[in-house]
């Protein structure tokens, strides 16, 4: 993820309740989120901005349920929430990516693994491209110096 990437060619699959169980979406984001939390490039970001790890699990799990068997538990606004993270790059993206498939892969389902995959990717793709279109992708600005002024 070097430059803002395009939009997604195709739209997600379509949802199939059946590729995957309750307890395997909540397995993936257990893992998933142990994993990330571990991870030296990814961890110290998340520690930055999750407060309480319970309460976040227990939305990402409503999240990844409701993308992957249809659920209508989740309620909120992802993309506001981290559009307002500050110095997100795309060697993160890249490396969110990386542990999503490496803990997708572990679960032994395929089918939730090309699911999740596919999902992940969207998403990845989605955020960072609204992130460079808002700007934020680009370094703040010096600040200027009050001798410089006439």
């Amino acid at each position: 993820m070097t430059a803002p990437p395009p939009p997604p060619a195709s739209a997600p699959p379509p949802i199939d309740a059946a590729c995957c169980s309750e307890e395997e979406v909540i397995a993936l984001v257990h893992r998933f989120y142990a994993h990330v939390r571990e991870d030296p490039l990814l961890g110290p970001v998340f520690a930055r901005h999750v407060h309480d790890w319970d309460a976040h699990l227990a939305q990402l799990v409503d999240f990844w349920s409701a993308m992957l068997r249809g659920t209508r538990r989740f309620s909120g606004a992802p993309m506001p929430r981290h559009m307002a993270l500050p110095g997100l790059r795309p060697a993160l993206f890249d490396r969110w990516l990386a542990l999503f498939r490496q803990t997708t892969a572990t679960l032994g389902n395929p089918a939730l693994q090309a699911q999740a995959d596919a999902r992940a990717e969207m998403i990845a793709a989605r955020f960072w491209q609204q992130y460079c279109i808002e700007g934020r992708d680009r370094p703040a600005p010096a600040p200027s110096d009050p001798g410089d002024q006439a």
